[in-house]
């Protein structure tokens, strides 16, 4: 079990550095064989030493395995969401949404809920639920209930199945040498009518028509699954982090890979998009199914030399990470009717059972984008016609720490007064939204509260939505 458990973190770390050069250099179109993706020798340890930020998959997943082994199993949620909140890394989409309203007395689960969240359907807890399968090796619904209490902090709907999914194939990975199985299995996890199900089950079916052509499955998902209708930075452009299609490149990768360690990242990676996070989830999955032991030498000679440095913000190295996921699992284990020899474990492996049903942006589709490019001294009248709004931006100011204080009044009714915090870290991904306005035309204004001659408030474009068309 530890030689799986550490397949697992070794998987993360190689199929993360692999898709490093790529992580967003392609959306919306696939890396073509003709772009070499290089392998040589210290590439790990030169992203360690050069930017150790590429380990977002691995040291996001490390906050939460630090909780349990201070708290154990049953930390509350508060306390996770907490060590997230003041961890000193930079975020962005969901997990910066969720970090901003954490820090501003929203509590989870509604840090995650799309009302409060315009980011919950994006890739974010998928990239750091691995955490959740391997510390229940065979037990995916053990995985789950990690996974309701965490992935909640900055995810809903499909959001939040991207990481239950991925739990729960790195959870079956520990008892099927399958990958078919693994990612079908894992899939019962995910209830039928969302959907995530439903194209993960394309995905599936898609590989069994054409079983030699990742290509034209990757085709498949491009023009029935790879429209964002949430993310406001993923919508009129050709960026898509939403994790129905990035979880679709996991299972293409994994599929198509046959069990193969280069086979199964090079195409994670050249699906394209969130680049670098889909060949780690890939890879790590397919390093549990496989064992430590299993990886091919080729891949696994350029971690020796980081296996025992810490990652960035954090003090914990891979092989401390491969104890700690190896203790927790043996706790998990016991707490679900196994048992724990001198040499040997008996699991009491689960039938995977759906999570409840989420749906996020229900009845909503974007209708039109407005360029503001302007101060919020210099906005005028925003008129707009839909039911939803969210207004894109940024704050400037020479002071780090200062917060800008503003008002967004529709149809002439204040909406929100809104903490803008001018220090990246702390931002408010989107200055403000509203998804629940009556079908119509509507104005917009603003006011500044607490202006200052050394900062700005600056407003980039909004996202309008109205009704979901009937022929969609």
């Amino acid at each position: 079990m530890l030689d799986k458990i550490k397949g697992g973190w070794a998987g993360k770390t190689i199929g993360c550095t692999y898709g490093g050069p790529i992580e967003f250099n392609y959306n919306g179109t696939m890396v073509q064989d003709y772009v070499k993706i290089n392998w040589p020798d210290g590439r790990i340890k030169w992203y360690y030493d050069n930017n150790p930020g590429l380990y977002d998959d691995l040291y996001m997943d490390l906050t939460f395995v630090n909780v349990f082994e201070r708290l154990g199993l049953d930390a509350p949620v508060d306390s996770f969401a907490m060590a997230f909140a003041h961890a000193g890394y930079t975020l962005w989409h969901a997990n910066q949404s969720a970090r901003y309203n954490l820090l501003n007395g929203i509590k989870p689960p509604q840090s995650g809920y799309w009302l409060n969240n315009p980011h919950a359907d994006d890739i974010d807890y998928q990239i750091e639920a691995d955490y959740a399968g391997l510390m229940s090796p065979g037990m995916p619904n053990a995985a789950s209930e990690f996974s309701d209490k965490i992935g909640h902090i900055m995810n809903y709907g499909d959001g939040w199945y991207g990481g239950v999914y991925v739990g729960a194939m790195f959870s079956v990975a520990f008892v099927s040498d399958n990958v078919e199985t693994i990612v079908t299995e894992a899939l019962r996890t995910i209830p039928p009518k969302s959907t995530f199900y439903q194209c993960i089950s394309d995905v599936i079916k898609w590989h069994k028509e054409f079983p030699n052509d990742w290509k034209r499955t990757w085709f498949e998902c491009q023009k029935k699954w790879s429209q964002d209708i949430g993310c406001p930075d993923g919508v009129f452009v050709p960026l898509d982090i939403d994790a129905v299609i990035n979880s679709a490149y996991v299972t293409i990768g994994l599929l198509y890979g046959q069990g193969d360690f280069f086979k199964t990242i090079d195409i994670a990676t050249r699906c394209g998009q969130d680049a670098d996070c889909n060949p780690s989830t890939a890879a790590g999955i397919l390093g549990t199914m496989l064992g430590y032991s299993q990886i091919p030498e080729y891949w696994k000679k350029n971690l020796y030399e980081v296996e025992d440095r810490n990652f960035a913000y954090t003090d914990i190295s891979l092989n401390r990470a491969y104890q700690m996921s190896f203790n927790h699992a043996l706790q998990v284990i016991k707490r679900n009717g196994g048992r724990i020899g001198d040499e040997n474990i008996t699991l009491l492996c689960q039938k995977p059972v759906p999570v409840k049903y989420e749906k996020s942006f229900e009845g909503l589709f974007p209708t039109n984008k407005i360029e503001i490019r302007t101060s919020i001294s210099k906005i005028p009248e925003i008129i707009f016609e839909g039911k939803g709004i969210v207004f894109k931006g940024y704050v400037q100011s020479s002071d780090p720490d200062y917060v800008a204080k503003a008002e967004m009044y529709i149809d002439g009714k204040l909406m929100e007064k809104a903490n803008l915090p001018a220090r990246y870290q702390l931002r408010r991904n989107d200055l403000f939204w509203n998804y629940q306005l009556s079908k119509g035309k509507h104005t917009a204004t603003f006011k500044w509260l607490n202006p200052q001659t050394n900062a700005s408030v600056n407003f980039t474009d909004a996202i309008v939505y109205s009704e979901v068309p009937e022929n969609r």
